[in-house]
């Protein structure tokens, strides 16, 4: 499907977030982990979340998805064998967390997903499970899915690649429920708020466990179980940033309902770095609101916020002088190689955008309405259409269907904040 946008000079009104795609995927995964029925309450239901789901209910959970709360009778940290492959589908965060819950199984469990999926490492989670007791290997010998995996993990001590903290995450989870203690060496470690969500569902678990400051190492007891909850899933502030920006750039008022500015989402951080660039952004009892008005460019550090990479590109071609996105090199290892996509299609739309090894330089730029690749990264499509906010003429991006991965009402709430957007 295409999602054609038109230049858009205001957009006004309020729109509700949907709840955080990585909160409800450790929901889902803890409470399949768990004994007895959990309760998640505001799940963002999308296409990520859901590959979590189908996975939990091969490995034994009883999950109802149906109504607006959804309820999940775990497995007591004994997945069963599912006898099939796990289809991941494009989802990069329930591969890696899928993929520790089964090192907990004794049988040999095949993951796969989508072509996309199927270019994202994680040989770095299989040598740590490996050193951990498991039998991990990609099956096409490249270092992605997919992978095949023969638990049981015993414990001990291990090392892991944190150029993704999806890495971390999965052996954060999965260890605590391991026959003996474990200890996890972090180096290179990246996106460290993500490490600390984690940590926060372990927390709240009761889950015994040692860290020090820098998410580099981690002591784990074993022998632990998780237990049945309930618990509210905040909004989600990586879709949030798309609509921040939208009214960043536009002469607009828009309030964000949903948001918790205390949640220990990593993309809250994204209110920092608009009102850096000179955004009037107001936290007010309602919610979020920003308004419209210039922008001036900055230096920002992405590292704690690669997947802000894409929108914020956009931003740097609606700010005076040049803005330079930095330190996010792991942007490339995501749906798509984002800091390659970006430059490559804003430079179509006309701006004036340097692709560094770590980031992006762009500057100022008129942009012009064209047929841009969307690539199947819903990220990189939301981010276009932003594109196509303040761009003259019309801006047509292929692919759109992908934005149902993590925000399935995107355009809706766009056009009901007055945007001129529609998917054909």
């Amino acid at each position: 499907m295409n999602l054609t946008v038109e230049k858009t000079e205001k957009l006004k009104g309020e729109a509700v977030i949907p709840g955080s795609k990585s909160h409800t995927i450790r929901g889902v995964v803890i409470g399949s982990l768990a004994e007895g029925v959990s309760e998640l309450k505001n799940p963002l239901n999308s296409a990520d979340t859901m590959a979590a789901v189908n996975a939990c209910r091969e490995l034994g959970a009883g999950i109802d998805s149906s109504g607006d709360n959804w309820l999940i009778r775990g497995f007591h940290g004994k997945p069963c064998n599912p006898l099939k492959t796990l289809d991941m589908a494009n989802s990069g965060t329930s591969t890696n967390l899928i993929t520790g819950v089964v090192s907990l199984g004794d049988f040999e469990v095949v993951i796969d997903g989508d072509e996309s999926l199927r270019t994202r490492p994680v040989q770095p989670l299989l040598d740590a499970l490996n050193i951990l007791g498991a039998e991990a290997a990609s099956i096409r010998k490249n270092g992605n899915p997919p992978i095949k995996i023969r638990g049981r993990i015993k414990g001990g001590r291990t090392k892991v690649d944190g150029i993704s903290s999806q890495y971390v995450s999965s052996l954060l989870i999965s260890t605590p429920l391991a026959d003996e203690d474990t200890e996890i060496d972090v180096i290179n470690v990246h996106e460290i708020p993500y490490i600390e969500m984690t940590l926060r569902w372990l927390d709240e678990q009761g889950i015994k466990y040692e860290r020090n400051k820098e998410c580099t190492h981690f002591k784990v007891k074993g022998n632990q179980a998780y237990r049945p909850f309930k618990k509210a899933i905040p909004a989600d502030w990586s879709s949030a940033t798309f609509l921040l920006a939208a009214g960043a750039i536009t002469e607009s008022d828009i309030l964000l309902k949903g948001l918790d500015i205390n949640d220990v989402q990593g993309d809250k951080a994204v209110v920092g770095h608009l009102r850096k660039m000179g955004a009037d952004i107001t936290v007010e009892k309602e919610g979020i609101r920003i308004k419209g008005g210039k922008l001036r460019g900055a230096e920002l550090d992405l590292n704690s916020t690669p997947d802000a990479l894409p929108a914020m590109a956009v931003l740097g071609c609606f700010a005076e002088g040049a803005t330079r996105l930095y330190n996010v090199a792991h942007a490339r290892i995501k749906e798509t190689d984002r800091i390659k996509v970006m430059a490559e299609e804003l430079t179509k739309m006309n701006a004036g955008v340097e692709e560094m090894k770590d980031g992006l330089i762009i500057r100022k730029s008129a942009l012009k309405g064209t047929q841009v690749n969307g690539y199947y990264d819903h990220r990189v499509i939301m981010s276009l259409a932003l594109a196509g906010l303040i761009a003259e003429g019309a801006t047509k991006i292929t692919t759109a269907e992908a934005v149902s991965v993590t925000f399935p009402c995107f355009v809706d709430l766009m056009k009901s904040l007055g945007s001129n957007i529609k998917m054909e």
